[in-house]
């Protein structure tokens, strides 16, 4: 029998990523990564490769793919500029816990540290921002560099692995053979179940009069939303989400009470300081859900399950932490749960949805339709989507908006960037989004601010025929620091306000079809005609210029102490 034909590293890194059920990848050419190139041209009809327009684009459209799919995204860079383009994105993943492996290209190993063309650490400057990262300096070493990342990035609390592969590594030849990595010598990414702490937890469930379930990402990365719900029902326990939370519970749910935090529905925030326990589930107890920490939750005990031991008594001192899996922990609690009628805890939810209708709702719409408020064009486009659209916004009042008003009822539908907080996110995370779920509705929405740091990407969605629908809501302000400097800077309003260009053209030269709406009287039909249209479509909405998301609970401040107006 005749010897296997060695083959170069840069057909070997291919083979890898097939290996691995990689079927796309977002990426951008340059002088460090030519011989990965050269070999890609001749694997088309088995990886598709998206050409972005920017490196960030690249790595946030390999993060909406993820998020959408529950996929490991993958991108694929230069050395250099093309490396540092990435940072963002991976720091952005890493706080939302999105499974990602960067491929970037790197001078020949002969070469680093002497200031080469295009050298850039990328190792050390990506180090504190990834879950995992490693220089490839040998073609040999490309196989296993791969399985690791893999295995890495999706296992575990998920994150971004960083491969950095010189260019020497991807001409050299040797034999290659690949095995996906199960195992790693200390690293125990499904942590053992402690029966005897669920055992507690199920105690402290069945004697609690006001419980309250916090649902974070990690039930979703878990894909735990149906033992959730099947333990929630057990309990007869409400159900409260965090930002990244949003769509593992449907809104429809008789157990939902709304989204927690600095722009969450009163309810939810005002069960939180009324609960006497709070179950948190795969959420990390961040500074824009728990406010001041010393008035958080001050009548109850607090049980928080992560997969992630890190996580545990970090920000909020827990009576009960349990590392575990979320779906493994709420499959061995319903065992034990006994049902309780809580109907007249759920009715501070009722009341606290009416107060915020009559507070935060009403006030925003306008009878006489002289003016549009995000939360018409929201709630319009819920109404026609009927909750069963891909919503992925970029960062700001934009943002809140559309957390608060859209309508899920399956998960995985809500995508934005939640600790970073990364203004420029939405476009080419949502080109992610709809390549990666086609046969779904993916609806970007953005403000004009954070569209514009990224909408070079409308090159992207012309070429690849992306069909991709997107709503920019326009009012010509950086809205959410507009309104800090409104409440709380004597509306001293520094460089935040905005000359725009005109955004229909820009997409009509990009061949995407196109509208504005000014008034309110126009503003169904257009959203109908954006869900109607069979490609990509472009509606710009002119809205309201100092409207504020409410309500609000001030930095630093207690949940107690929300504001429902200016």
């Amino acid at each position: 029998m005749a010897n296997k034909p060695k083959i170069k590293g840069a057909e070997a890194l291919l083979l890898s990523l097939i290996a691995e059920g990689t079927d796309t990848i977002f990426g951008y050419p340059g002088g460090q990564v030519i011989p990965i190139y050269d070999h890609l041209y001749h694997f088309t009809d088995r990886i598709n490769h998206i050409l972005t327009r920017h490196e960030q684009g690249a790595v946030h459209a390999a993060q909406g793919y993820a998020r959408a799919t529950g996929k490991v995204g993958v991108c694929l860079v230069t050395s250099g500029p093309g490396a540092t383009n990435l940072v963002t994105g991976i720091a952005d993943a890493m706080l939302d816990s999105t499974p990602l492996v960067c491929i970037t290209g790197q001078v020949p190993c002969s070469l680093l540290g002497t200031d080469a063309f295009q050298e850039a650490d990328t190792i050390s400057m990506t180090m504190p921002i990834s879950k995992w990262n490693y220089q490839v300096t040998q073609a040999s070493e490309i196989p296993s560099a791969i399985a690791r990342a893999f295995y890495i990035a999706r296992s575990g609390r998920p994150g971004p692995v960083v491969i950095d592969i010189s260019k020497n590594a991807q001409v050299e030849e040797f034999d290659f053979s690949y095995k996906p990595c199960i195992y790693l010598r200390s690293y125990k990414p499904h942590p053992e179940l402690d029966l005897t702490l669920i055992d507690q937890a199920v105690q402290m469930i069945n004697a609690a009069d006001k419980p309250l379930l916090l649902v974070g990402q990690g039930v979703k990365l878990a894909n735990a939303e149906s033992k959730l719900l099947e333990f929630a029902e057990a309990a007869g326990v409400p159900m409260a989400s965090t930002l990244m939370g949003i769509s593992a519970v449907p809104n429809n749910h008789p157990l939902f009470v709304g989204n927690l935090g600095m722009h969450g529905n009163l309810a939810a925030n005002e069960m939180t300081q009324r609960s006497d326990l709070i179950i948190a589930v795969g959420m990390r107890f961040s500074d824009r859900v728990t406010g001041d920490v010393k008035n958080y939750a001050p009548n109850a005990k607090i049980i928080h399950i992560d997969v992630d031991a890190a996580e545990l008594n970090k920000n909020i001192k827990v009576d009960l932490p349990i590392h575990a899996d979320a779906a493994d922990a709420l499959e061995a609690m319903k065992r034990g749960i006994s049902y309780k009628d809580r109907s007249k805890w759920m009715a501070v939810a009722a009341e606290n949805n009416k107060k915020e209708y009559e507070d935060v709702v009403l006030p925003s719409t306008d009878p006489q339709g002289e003016y549009i408020s995000m939360y018409d064009v929201i709630s319009t486009l819920a109404e026609v989507e009927k909750g069963n659209a891909v919503i992925v916004t970029d960062v700001g009042q934009n943002q809140m908006f559309s957390a608060r008003y859209s309508k899920f009822n399956q998960t995985r539908s809500f995508i934005t960037s939640g600790g970073l907080g990364t203004m420029g996110f939405g476009l080419p995370a949502a080109m992610g989004a709809k390549l990666g779920v086609p046969d779904r509705e993916v609806v970007a929405i953005m403000g004009d601010g954070g569209f514009q740091m990224t909408m070079q990407e409308l090159g992207t969605i012309m070429q690849n025929h992306i069909g991709l629908k997107m709503i920019v809501l326009n009012n010509t302000y950086l809205g959410m620091v507009r309104q800090w400097q409104q409440l709380f800077f004597g509306k001293r309003y520094s460089f935040t306000q905005l000359e725009n260009p005109d955004f229909p053209s820009i997409a009509a030269a990009y061949g995407i079809a196109n509208r504005r709406v000014e008034r309110l009287s126009d503003l169904k039909a257009a959203i109908q005609e954006l869900a109607d249209a069979p490609g990509a479509y472009f509606l710009e909405v002119d809205v309201l210029p100092e409207e504020n998301v409410f309500p609000m609970v001030p930095a630093g401040a207690s949940l107690s102490d929300t504001i429902c107006k200016e």
